[in-house]
């Protein structure tokens, strides 16, 4: 007799599950390194299962870079727009835990050759780092606006600063194969922002 296990979740479609293992995979490998094999085989699904759902690999790491983008913009809108003063939550989307070895799922794809040439897929990349710039102005505009921030901060650059910094203190973890690169540079534009009394 079979017992049932009511508190065993369902296994996740399989389209589902190919885009999140087209996700890890791009992160890992990048566009040229993952496969539609490996896609697959990650994935527990079938070639037949992965273009019923998509029409190749082009249309699976779309999907796939969009949830990516999409999931970081949510996390980040979620500290950004939290409580506290303007550079409190700066500091707190700084601060946030992340997987620095790995570097930033989105930013990394910056550097393939082959998402980079392609439009369609270059977009979500672009509109989320845009996005990005654009919301952190807001937030440092808003700091500026209530006295927080000196009248001479330019929140447009500053906010361009702040994903730069990230990004290059993503390289610099992973040249060193160290977080220590990473967390002194956020440290170091924190201290920039809100310098101490």
């Amino acid at each position: 007799m079979n017992v049932r296990n009511d508190t065993a979740p369902p296994p996740a479609p399989a389209a589902d599950r190919l885009v999140e293992a087209t996700r890890e995979l791009l992160w890992e490998r990048g566009y040229t390194g993952t496969s539609p094999k490996a896609i697959q085989q990650r994935a527990g699904a079938g070639q037949g299962s992965m273009y019923h759902h998509f029409t190749g690999k082009p249309d699976l790491a779309l999907a796939a870079i969009t949830r990516t983008a999409e999931e970081l913009r949510a996390l980040a809108d979620g500290l950004l727009s939290g409580p506290g003063t303007a550079v409190e939550r700066v500091t707190a989307y700084l601060r946030r835990e992340r997987d620095v070895l790995r570097g930033c799922p989105v930013g990394r794809l910056t550097q393939d050759p082959e998402v980079m040439a392609d439009p369609v897929l270059r977009a979500p990349v672009e509109q989320t780092l845009g996005w990005l710039r654009g919301r952190l102005a807001e937030v440092l505009a808003e700091g500026r606006a209530n006295g927080e921030l000196p009248p001479s901060v330019d929140p447009s650059g500053t906010a361009a600063t702040v994903v730069a910094v990230l990004q290059g203190g993503y390289v610099l973890a992973r040249a060193a194969g160290d977080t220590a690169p990473f967390d002194q540079a956020v440290t170091g534009l924190i201290t920039l922002l809100a310098p101490p009394a």
